[in-house]
């Protein structure tokens, strides 16, 4: 065989789409189309989105089916950022059968997808959630049985040196410039400013006096990698006999575990009602959780409901007093007993490789599913190539 050179090239004239070279497609976003496709996605999303569009006048715009698609790209590719979903799109021909463009299309910019989610109300998303979890539960993938909670922090996008007082409306750099001034520094540089903060006392920064301008809903957290910054508290009910997330809500990033989770066990129950798989009183469904949940009057609220708590207890080095409170005392050592179950030590057994590796056995998950979800983009398309 001889030695082939390269050679520049003419470029062609005219190129039909059939002559393009073509790869063989990503298996997962193939069968997930055709899954979508078979239920008739595409027309059920146009119908709920009519109400926000004008209806007769005007330029059509994109599919909002296509918007959706990117939201689940994002989602299984681990993708935050529109820039970034846009070219990754462009730049697949897999990911691009998977969106449905045509020939001479060209894959949505960012700007689009932003004006979509303003334009689209959070009503419309919660419909198509719904709709995602009845297309799971025909194919007997939600039990209801069993489900976890647990929440996680991520970055809110808006800078934590932009906060302003909320009383005052004075901006940190302004507090700073101004201490800099009333301490003898009359025209501070950069430098001052950062020395100056560095070594001041009481240094604090309080959600209940700095928000951001921009984002007011965004609070002061600190961040799971340690870092301080303005964030947001997604938290997530999970089927853990299946891996299907049936409730996501975003709470602000200064309430507590216990202060959040009522809301989300609301959704949760709701959204179970809808595939009818509600837990009731009389046939309660387990509820996983870690320490963190812990507390008696979040058990107090729990017991004899409609979920049957399996919370983990944190270690305490002193007996418990319960001041006459026997409603806490009777829940709390409900909750303790249930713990020592086989269900309990199966829900709390901390093996994920072994739920990475084998998807036959999804009870093996840890509680902390959340925080594993953000971090493996990969683990988020093996468990949806699972349920599909």
């Amino acid at each position: 065989m001889a030695l082939g050179r390269q050679r520049d090239h003419q470029a062609e004239m005219l190129v039909s789409w059939v002559e393009m070279p073509r790869s063989p497609g990503h298996a997962f976003y193939d069968k997930l189309q055709g899954v979508l496709i078979a239920a008739g996605f595409d027309r059920f999303i146009e119908t709920q989105c009519a109400v926000d569009y004008a209806p007769r006048l005007g330029r059509p715009s994109l599919p909002p089916g296509r918007y959706f698609r990117m939201l689940l790209i994002g989602y299984f590719e681990g993708i935050d950022s529109e820039r970034g979903l846009e070219w990754r799109c462009a730049d697949s021909l897999s990911l691009r059968d998977f969106l449905r463009l045509g020939e001479r299309e060209r894959v949505p910019d960012h700007s689009w997808l932003s004006r979509t989610r303003s334009r689209l109300s959070l009503e419309v998303h919660d419909q198509v959630f719904s709709w995602v979890l009845k297309r799971l539960a025909e194919h007997g993938l939600i039990k209801g049985e069993r489900i976890g909670v647990d929440a996680s922090t991520i970055e809110a996008n808006a800078a934590l040196r932009t906060i302003i007082r909320r009383d005052s409306g004075e901006g940190y750099r302004e507090m700073l410039t101004r201490m800099a001034q009333e301490s003898g520094i009359e025209t501070p540089t950069t430098e001052d400013l950062v020395r100056l903060d560095r070594k001041r006392k009481g240094k604090k920064l309080s959600n209940a006096d700095w928000e951001s301008p921009t984002d007011p809903d965004a609070r002061i957290a600190k961040l799971k990698d340690g870092r301080t910054h303005l964030a947001y508290k997604p938290e997530h009910a999970m089927d853990l006999d299946t891996g299907a997330v049936v409730a996501a809500e975003m709470h602000v990033a200064d309430q507590g575990d216990t202060a959040t989770m009522p809301d989300t066990l609301s959704s949760a129950a709701a959204h179970l009602n809808a595939v009818d798989a509600t837990p009731t009183s009389e046939a309660p469904a387990e509820l996983i959780a870690d320490k963190g949940y812990h507390s008696r009057d979040a058990l107090k609220a729990l017991d004899g409901g409609p979920w049957k708590s399996r919370i983990s207890e944190p270690h305490h080095d002193e007996f418990l007093r319960w001041h006459g409170d026997d409603a806490a005392r009777r829940a709390v050592y409900n909750n303790r007993t249930r713990l020592l179950s086989g269900v309990a030590r199966q829900a709390f057994k901390p093996n994920f490789d072994t739920f990475v590796v084998d998807l036959a056995a999804p009870a093996e998950q840890p509680t902390d599913f959340v925080e594993h979800y953000f971090l493996a983009p990969g683990l988020r398309r093996a468990c949806g190539a699972k349920v599909v």
